[in-house]
């Protein structure tokens, strides 16, 4: 695969890293990782004119650059988009925040100040990415699947999500809840323990929580190991919570 023409078709959309079949499970591309690390291993460090005076990066992944007819809102203050992600229409980019290479966002979505979209992410319709969220990137091993977030997902302040965990439509996570294939999640409403890694079910409300540490030592120095609960599915009462978001679009 040219990894020239990958890097075109990611920005267009044409291509992802990651693909959803008929089940609803998510897939890595392991194709178009192999032509962005072609794509590091052919650029060679130049340093970066304009805004982006004193900085260095690889020649052949230059930060995007838009225009109105691209119906994109990206506003000043220290954001950047990397050659490669695809940005949507309707998309709307709060400053400071970065949208790394490989990385999909569909439209109506808000990327808040703070916020990382990680390579290879992929982000729904309509999803609200709050302030300082942290959404991991992964390049290698190639097989490996990136963090996927469905459409209307409401991340909220501080939550951190890695290590290739879906979050399914709908779902909202609370500020600082932070998800990976070690944090365990406990479904309070249907009284089960979710297996490390799983999907996060659509329309669940997560919140952070803890759990005691097992052994003698842990139980007695009353140690605790964070962890997160789904608390209830969301009802019409929180979806309207949510809606005021709109406004600001």
């Amino acid at each position: 695969m040219n990894w020239q023409v990958t890097l075109d078709q990611l920005e267009a959309g044409s291509v992802r890293a990651a693909t959803q079949d008929e089940q609803g499970d998510w897939q890595a591309n392991s194709e178009v990782k192999k032509a962005i690390l072609a794509a590091f291993k052919a650029g060679v460090n130049k340093e970066c004119g304009g805004i982006y005076q004193g900085f260095v990066d690889k020649n052949n992944l230059p930060t995007r650059e838009f225009t109105c007819s691209d119906n994109v809102r990206l506003v000043p203050g220290g954001s950047a988009v990397r050659r490669g992600a695809h940005v949507a229409s309707g998309v709307i980019i709060m400053p400071p925040a970065y949208i790394n290479v490989g990385a999909f966002v569909d439209s109506g979505t808000m990327v808040d100040s703070h916020a990382l979209i990680g390579s290879c992410a992929q982000i729904g319709k309509n999803v609200h990415v709050s302030a300082a969220v942290q959404i991991g990137g992964v390049l290698e091993p190639i097989g490996a699947n990136p963090v996927i977030v469905e459409d209307n997902a409401f991340l909220s302040a501080g939550v951190v999500i890695v290590e290739g965990i879906v979050v399914k439509k709908g779902a909202v996570l609370a500020p600082g809840v932070c998800l990976s294939a070690s944090v365990p999640v406990y479904d309070c409403v249907n009284q089960v323990m979710l297996e490390k890694g799983a999907d996060i079910p659509a329309y669940a409300v997560v919140v952070p929580g803890t759990r005691p540490v097992s052994g003698e030592w842990a139980v007695a120095q009353g140690l605790n190991m964070a962890c997160a609960l789904i608390v209830k599915y969301r009802d019409e009462k929180s979806n309207a919570s949510l809606a005021l978001e709109s406004l600001l679009r």
